[in-house]
């Protein structure tokens, strides 16, 4: 007899666990009845006929899914490693549940194919200096295409680009390329703003020929400054004119 009232108990109690759901704010319940759909439940206190009611749990809190490498031949034929990350939630969970079997990996093989499609239809150049625009175009066809299954993709992020040795050498010597020839441009620019001074500087001087002797003795000024034993410096007749003159 004490045996049937605990097997009473025990049923009475699965029933009740069975029956009974509590469910967070973040989390809904697909309930199906006798296998067809009926409703989404939730948050909260759910009621469920047991054994007659089934339910199926989706979280609607946002999803940060890492894409795996994927080789991709971009448009101008160069080979690449390619990873991603897509932040999708769920809006919709009848549709989650009943048009996919397994949502989180639909949208994971979606995630990898996508990737390398836009990645194999743009070149090298674009990849690596249009991230953003990248981004966006990932984020639009995983989004158009997940919307059926009531997922909604809010952002994709290209996180790593990984080159052969041999690109990264070639990017390697275009960048100090470049960096040499702006060092040039700029020393060719800085030789043309001296050019264009010392011309100015000569027909300053060509109008008042004193400014010559001036600079003359400026730089004997210089130069004996320095401890040296002997300076040859050259004079300028100028310097001598008045008193060739006095001679004469």
């Amino acid at each position: 007899m004490l045996s049937y009232i605990f097997a009473l108990v025990a049923l009475f109690f699965f029933i009740i666990t069975s029956a009974v759901k509590v469910l967070r704010e973040y989390e809904r319940a697909t309930v199906f009845r006798l296998g067809r759909f009926i409703s989404v439940k939730g948050p909260g206190l759910i009621l469920l006929i047991p054994f007659i009611d089934k339910m199926v749990k989706v979280s609607l809190r946002t999803v940060a899914m890492d894409v795996p490498p994927q080789d991709v031949i971009t448009k101008d034929n160069v080979s690449i490693k390619v990873n991603a990350v897509v932040y999708f939630r769920v809006m919709d969970p009848q549709r989650a549940i009943i048009e996919v079997e397994d949502f989180l990996f639909a949208t994971s093989q979606l995630s990898q194919t996508t990737l390398r499609s836009i990645m194999g239809e743009s070149e090298l150049d674009e990849i690596l200096s249009q991230r953003e625009k990248i981004n966006a175009e990932l984020q639009a066809v995983l989004d158009k295409q997940t919307d059926a299954w009531g997922i909604k993709v809010s952002m994709v992020e290209v996180k790593h680009i990984d080159l052969p040795h041999e690109m990264q050498r070639a990017m390697a010597k275009q960048a100090e390329a470049e960096r040499e020839r702006r060092a040039k441009i700029i020393a060719a620019e800085g030789e043309y703003q001296a050019s264009e001074k010392l011309g100015q500087a000569a027909e300053v001087i060509g109008k008042h020929p004193v400014a010559i002797q001036l600079r003359y003795l400026q730089t004997l000024t210089e130069i004996a400054a320095d401890k040296n034993s002997t300076t040859v410096f050259p004079i300028p007749i100028e310097l001598l004119k008045p008193f060739l003159n006095q001679g004469k």
